[in-house]
C-alpha cells in the first residue's frame, strides 16, 4: 500500500533552518508529483510546496517563497523540505503528500495520499 512517512521535525529558533525528508513506498514514485502541507494549532490545514515528478517544475505558497525549497530524488523515492529563515508562524505539523498525476496540485484536497506528519516549533 500506498506509504508516505515523514522526519525530520523538532524545535528551531527563529531565523534557523530545518530540513524534513519523507519517504516514499508502494506506487511508482518517478509518476507522481510530490508536496508538503502543514497544519498550525488551531487552523486548517494549508499546502505549501510541491514539485512535479520529474522535478522539472516546482511551486511555493507566497508565505515561503525565498524561504522554503523542495528536492526530491528518484532513484531513491525521497522528498526533502529545506526550511531557512524560519518564523515562528511557520511552527505545525508538517505533511508530505502524493499528487494523483505528474503535476503539482496547489492544494490539499489535490492530493490523494498524505503522511502522519512531523512536528515543527519554531520559538526562542
Amino acid at each position: 500500500q500506498v506509504q508516505l512517512v515523514e522526519s525530520g521535525g523538532g524545535l528551531a529558533q527563529p531565523g534557523g533552518s530545518l530540513r524534513l525528508s519523507c519517504a516514499a513506498s508502494g506506487f511508482t514514485f518517478s509518476s507522481f508529483a510530490m508536496s508538503w502541507a502543514r497544519q498550525a494549532p488551531g487552523k486548517g490545514r494549508e499546502w505549501v510546496i510541491g514539485i512535479a515528478n520529474d522535478g522539472s517544475d516546482r511551486y511555493y505558497a507566497d508565505s515561503v517563497k525565498g524561504r522554503f525549497t523542495i528536492d526530491r530524488d528518484n532513484d531513491n523515492n525521497m522528498v526533502y523540505l529545506q526550511m531557512n529563515n524560519l518564523k515562528p508562524e511557520d511552527t505545525g505539523v508538517y505533511y508530505c503528500g502524493k499528487a494523483p498525476w505528474v503535476v503539482v496540485p496547489t492544494t490539499v484536497i489535490g492530493h490523494d495520499v498524505w503522511g502522519q506528519g512531523t512536528q515543527v516549533t519554531v520559538s526562542s
